[in-house]
């Protein structure tokens, strides 16, 4: 059974606190594992959420500030420690370069595993896969920092009941599906279309194109909101945004699940951040993320 969700390792921000680790994700999405910003102390939180090494398949990292990048180092090891059996992939700022490679070989070890760089340097499609197209866009913080997106190509469901009416059963029914007739029968007439599901995610930067454009039509989005609302100016200055902010622009693009996350450590009551996402006028699903929180992935769109 394939199974689509976030794991949610960390959601401190800049400054971990006694509840909050410093950032890290791994999207389980059917058959891959999707680790995105291993910040400090990744590998043991991987360990208290039940994630291991063999789950990752790809690390995305948008930017190389510490807090999203320091668990690099342990990750990395961790993985050629177990002998993971499958190739990794890493996509991060091509300008991050000199960075990644000081992470990958901050100390002595011994390299087991096929880890393929694949540094990122403008807006485009990284990767295409049979239940994704893995894309970045570029963002607007203080260093070069790119969001991801996954975007499941569209299908069709099939519908049982025209399927019966037509006497399509059995294994006509994939041939159908692969060849788009069978007996007279067209694919159109037994299902209906299937809208792939999308999932963005978007760390530190100030509003800007590249947030729109990975939000848009998003099943789940997954943003930063360091800053309440009435710390705009800071939240600005710094290349970051608020929980409004957030709220904002997962209104407009139609999101259906909101995942707030990135938490300033000058905040204590986080259900201030789900108040001020409310009041932005965002009436879909909202989670303010804690550590070690499994979130799934919405149904498809009917």
């Amino acid at each position: 059974m394939s199974v689509r969700e976030l794991v949610v390792l960390g959601t401190a921000s800049q400054v971990p606190t006694r509840h909050r680790n410093h950032n890290g994700y791994l999207l389980r999405w059917d058959a891959d594992g999707i680790l995105f910003d291993p910040g400090e102390g990744t590998q043991r939180q991987m360990l208290r959420a039940g994630v291991a090494a063999h789950d990752i398949n790809r690390i995305c990292v948008t930017h190389f500030h510490g807090d999203h990048s320091l668990g690099l180092a342990g990750v990395i090891q961790r993985i050629n420690l177990d002998r993971v059996p499958h190739e990794v992939s890493a996509h991060y700022p091509a300008s991050g370069q000199r960075f990644f490679e000081r992470l990958r070989y901050a100390t002595a070890y011994r390299e087991t595993v096929s880890l393929t760089e694949a540094p990122v340097a403008a807006d485009g499609v990284l990767a295409t896969t049979p239940s994704y197209t893995l894309e970045a866009r570029r963002l607007s913080h203080p260093v070069e920092s790119f969001g991801y997106r996954l975007t499941e190509p569209d299908g069709r469901r099939m519908l049982p009941e025209a399927l019966a009416e037509r006497g399509i059963a059995g294994p006509d029914i994939g041939r159908l599906q692969r060849e788009g007739e069978v007996g007279g029968v067209r694919l159109e007439e037994v299902s209906e279309a299937r809208p792939g599901q999308r999932f963005a995610f978007v760390m530190d930067t100030r509003l800007c194109e590249g947030v729109y454009a990975l939000a848009d039509g998003c099943d789940m989005l997954v943003i930063e909101s360091t800053f309440l609302d009435e710390d705009e100016q800071l939240a600005s200055d710094h290349g970051h945004l608020t929980a409004g902010q957030a709220a904002r622009v997962a209104r407009d693009a139609g999101v259906r699940h909101l995942v707030l996350t990135h938490f300033s450590q000058r905040y204590t009551d986080a259900e201030e951040f789900e108040r001020q996402a409310r009041a932005a006028g965002f009436e879909a699903e909202l989670t303010v993320a804690t550590d070690l929180l499994r979130v799934p992935v919405p149904k498809r769109r009917p």
